[in-house]
Order: C-alpha cells, then sequence, then structure tokens
C-alpha cells in the first residue's frame, strides 16, 4: 500500500488533534527516551518532541515517502524506514507513542504485549486509533468496491484494516502486563470546507488507500465518482457549504 504525505497533511491540524489529547494523558515522570512508531510526516513526532523536550525522540515509520517528509520537518531529530512488525530495537523506552498506526497491523494480540515488553519500569505505550469501521464513509468504501467492475480487483480491500476488539479486551489484554491502563473513545467532529468532496479529500490520504491503489487510472475516477455520490448522501452539506466529519477514535495509555 503506497502512502502520500502531501495528502496525509492536507488535514494536519485535524489529525494531529488527537495526539496532542493523547500525550497529555500520559502520567508520571518526563520520558527520557520516546519513540513513535508509525510516524508518519512528523506531525505526532513534532508533537512528541514539543511535550517533553527533554527526551531523546526517534520516529520510525514504513513509508519512505512519509519518512523523508518528517526528516525534512525536523532535521535535529532521528527517523528510519522501519516496518512495526519486525521492529528488533529492545528498548528500554520511557514511552512509545503509536498514533493512528495500528489500525492497519494484524495480531494486536502479540503485537501490544510485545510493545508493552519494551518499556522501562514506569514507561508508557500511548496508543490512538481511528474506531471508523462502522462509519457511513467506511461501509460506503466496501459497498462500492464490491458492486462495480472493479469487485474482483477490490475483493481483499476491506481487510487491510484490522477490526478492533472492545475496550475491555484491550484493557485485559495490557493489564497483565502493566501496572495501569486506561481507555477511552472520543469522537471528533471536523467541519471541513468544501462540502462532502472534502471528506472524500480526507479519507484519500488513509482509508481509501486500500481500495484506490489497485486500481488503473479510470477505474479509480470512476470508483471516486461514486464513492463522492455516495457519500453526498451520506453526508450532506451545512448551509454554509461546510460539511461535518463525526470521527470516533480509541486511545489507551498504558503504564508498565
Amino acid at each position: 500500500m503506497t502512502w502520500s504525505a502531501k495528502q496525509y497533511v492536507k488535514f494536519e491540524n485535524e489529525r494531529t488533534r488527537p495526539v496532542r489529547d493523547l500525550l497529555a494523558a500520559v502520567p508520571g515522570r518526563a520520558p527520557r527516551v520516546a519513540v513513535d512508531i508509525g510516524c508518519g510526516p512528523g506531525n505526532s513526532t513534532e508533537v512528541l518532541a514539543a511535550s517533553f523536550p527533554g527526551a531523546s525522540v526517534t520516529g520510525l515509520d514504513s513509508s519512505a515517502d512519509m519518512i523523508e517528509a518528517a526528516r525534512k520537518r525536523l532535521p535535529a531529530l532521528q527517523f528510519e524506514v522501519a516496518s512495526i512488525e519486525t521492529w528488533q530495537a529492545p528498548g528500554p523506552y520511557d514511552l512509545i507513542l503509536a498514533n493512528a498506526v495500528l489500525q492497519w497491523l494484524p495480531d494486536h494480540g502479540s503485537l501490544l504485549p510485545a510493545l508493552a515488553a519494551k518499556l522501562a519500569p514506569g514507561g508508557s505505550l500511548a496508543i490512538q486509533v481511528p474506531d471508523t469501521l462502522d462509519t457511513p464513509a467506511h461501509r460506503l468504501m466496501r459497498d462500492v468496491a464490491a458492486d462495480g467492475p472493479w469487485a474482483a480487483q477490490l475483493a481483499a480491500a476491506a481487510q487491510a484494516r484490522t477490526t478492533l476488539a472492545r475496550p475491555a479486551w484491550y484493557y485485559e489484554l495490557l493489564r497483565a502486563h502493566c501496572g495501569t491502563v486506561d481507555v477511552w473513545q472520543t469522537t471528533y467532529y471536523h467541519a471541513l470546507a468544501g462540502g462532502p468532496a472534502a471528506i472524500v479529500e480526507w479519507f484519500k490520504g488513509t482509508g481509501l488507500r486500500p481500495f484506490l491503489d489497485p486500481l488503473d487510472e479510470a477505474r479509480r475516477a470512476a470508483y471516486l465518482e461514486r464513492y463522492t455520490a455516495e457519500v453526498a448522501r451520506a453526508y450532506p452539506a451545512l448551509p454554509d457549504g461546510s460539511v461535518l466529519l463525526p470521527f470516533p477514535r480509541f486511545f489507551i495509555v498504558a503504564t508498565r
């Protein structure tokens, strides 16, 4: 799956707000060694470094395009192209930040304990994931994918995202490895200028990637045309021409 830093940061303010809320909930002492896994173009890493100015901060992401953007944005910090699944650094880390990335990775039952094992005593694992698979925007991605000449090409697209378990499942999983676990959900309501088309632009940077990448230019345009029409029905424009996008997100802060 390809990622575009330019597309992702079109809605940077809205995408960055959750990581500010997440890091504000990290308890205890200021971390000395922190890492941002799945750092994207560096917007979350920038918040991490500003929140804990005394920390040594690094970032990693599997996308070379994202890492290039992060290095340009924050030349004083260290970034590397790396996959979270094969990340071997043992730590210990005082803070591991995983902002809007774990929804793309399977087997949370093994992954999260492995991340918690890299924490120093008193260290925190801070996680934020979109909880959007049941929202109209995502249901429509799947519906349009299944009903068109691209159906065979997109048969596996809906499996790219990991379905989140219940909050209690995550609590119990991490409570076995950490002294305290805090879980919560927040629904952000993003007012986007440009009407329903802005929602499509939003998801071009994230959720639509598995549906668009397999298609050639013509089919991609046809898919987007049909998807945009469905989004316009599901998310009507407000009188001023903007549109309100409800966006639920799930948060975890687990402290060892």
